[in-house]
């Protein structure tokens, strides 16, 4: 029985999520329906220069929280509390996909540039680097919908930090590293 509910929570989840697009938020997306406002904004994509890296590391580990706490009541949730566990599961899954939207939406459409076709070969090991860890985020966040498996969770936060090293300076990366280093979630 728990089997199925699960599936079930799952199968609302995915519905959930395929309704609900990324979209620019702007009245006129052809995204929006009479139906109903479309999902909340991304960053914008127009070349604005205004930019918030620490804070979208910031929500990532929001995120990350979010569906920790979800696996932790999920695995406490009896049969009787279903909606709770719809609920939950669909939590969760929500936030894996806000990690991974931001990811795709924000660090790698906007803010990972390719580096020069004369570029050293240091830079191009650093931009590799970068590619990689925000693979390894997407991938673990979409571990962590279809699982309650914790270790899924701090994937997604140890590769974040990973990241930080790379892209942030000294200074903001000491910053971040005091909010979501360690213990402090």
């Amino acid at each position: 029985m728990q089997r199925i509910l699960l599936s079930l929570a799952l199968l609302g989840a995915a519905c959930v999520i395929a309704a609900s697009s990324p979209t620019t938020g702007h009245p006129a997306d052809p995204a929006r329906t009479a139906a109903g406002p479309a999902a909340p904004a991304r960053h914008c994509q127009v070349p604005c220069g205004i930019y918030g890296d620490k804070m979208r590391i910031d929500m990532l580990m929001e995120d990350a929280a979010t569906i920790e706490k979800g696996m932790q009541v999920l695995g406490e949730l009896k049969d009787a509390e279903r909606n709770q566990i719809v609920r939950w599961v669909m939590t969760k899954d929500e936030h894996a996909q806000s990690i991974q939207d931001t990811i795709a939406a924000y660090w790698m459409a906007q803010r990972i540039k390719l580096p020069a076709a004369d570029a050293d070969a240091a830079a191009l090991a650093k931009y590799h680097r970068q590619l990689g860890l925000l693979h390894g985020i997407t991938v673990a966040a979409m571990k962590c919908k279809q699982t309650t498996d914790k270790a899924h969770v701090a994937t997604v936060r140890e590769l974040a930090l990973a990241f930080s090293e790379t892209y942030f300076t000294k200074e903001d990366l000491e910053h971040i590293k005091s909010h979501h280093d360690g213990e402090h979630r």
